[in-house]
């Protein structure tokens, strides 16, 4: 914008030597164009409900479609009564997890993560950690190793608690969601005992509601354990899909109300 306010006052000056009766005509103009500096820096859309990636709206489509993503009014073990629900065991057959693996892939690439290794704990970090692992090999050419961890240690064959590569390097957990945290802080903790650093964890959602505390699982799990956390989509980015598509008025207000009376601002980390 700069550039062109000063093209302009550039031809305005050109004008006024050609065109030498009519000085106070572009004097006016000139006194009216910005000056050199002057411009306001652009502003920076702050409201959830306007950014929203492609990967992320298809996500949302394939969620919707194989009941993934549901609403309605459902009781979560917090005792909260909540309008959606998401259940990602519903990815069940070998194209929807062929494609969640691309939607995680995406939201990795997107927060430029550094890790080593994947790390899938059970049970539905295990499908999820081999899908992950060939998502970046067929897209990226890059074979990250995996590890996934059993409910109950191994006493007889190769043993142990996990299963797959060694563990060791920087590690990147891979599960469905946070809730109150406990998976993440078992993951941390069977990752540092066996020599590795777990430094990220990603998500198929964020949602973005405080927990017991003022703080919302996903803080809590970057506070507590140094980890930086990426879902694919958030609570934001469904109540923006849904104010886009149309014809699910009532559910939309349901989840605006709840976001409102429980939310956590992404961005602020406040309610």
């Amino acid at each position: 914008l700069e550039q062109a306010a000063e093209e302009s006052r550039r031809a305005i000056t050109l004008c006024r030597r050609k065109f030498r009766y009519n000085r106070s005509f572009f004097k006016t103009l000139a006194d009216n164009l910005p000056q050199q500096g002057s411009m306001p820096k652009p502003r920076r859309l702050n409201n959830p409900e306007i950014a929203m990636q492609d990967y992320q709206k298809a996500f949302i489509e394939l969620a919707i479609e194989k009941q993934v993503l549901r609403f309605g009014e459902f009781r979560l073990k917090s005792g909260r009564l909540s309008p959606y629900f998401f259940d990602n065991g519903r990815f069940n057959d070998g194209q929807s997890l062929a494609a969640l693996g691309g939607f995680y892939a995406a939201a990795i690439r997107r927060a430029r993560l550094r890790f080593d290794m994947i790390y899938g704990p059970a049970y539905k970090g295990i499908p999820l950690a081999a899908a992950l692992a060939i998502t970046f090999q067929e897209q990226d050419q890059t074979s990250y190793p995996f590890c996934c961890s059993r409910k109950e240690v191994k006493d007889h064959g190769e043993g142990g608690q996990t299963f797959g590569r060694a563990i060791g390097g920087r590690v990147l957990i891979i599960d469905d969601v946070i809730s109150a945290g406990t998976a993440i802080l078992e993951a941390v903790n069977i990752i540092r005992e066996q020599g590795g650093q777990a430094v990220a964890a990603a998500v198929a959602i964020d949602r973005q509601e405080r927990g017991q505390g003022a703080r919302s699982a996903t803080q809590e799990a970057e506070q507590n354990h140094d980890l930086k956390v990426v879902s694919i989509i958030g609570l934001d980015q469904i109540i923006r899909y849904l104010a886009g598509r149309g014809g699910m008025r009532a559910e939309l207000d349901s989840m605006r109300a709840y976001r409102a009376e429980y939310g956590i601002d992404p961005q602020t980390g406040k309610a």
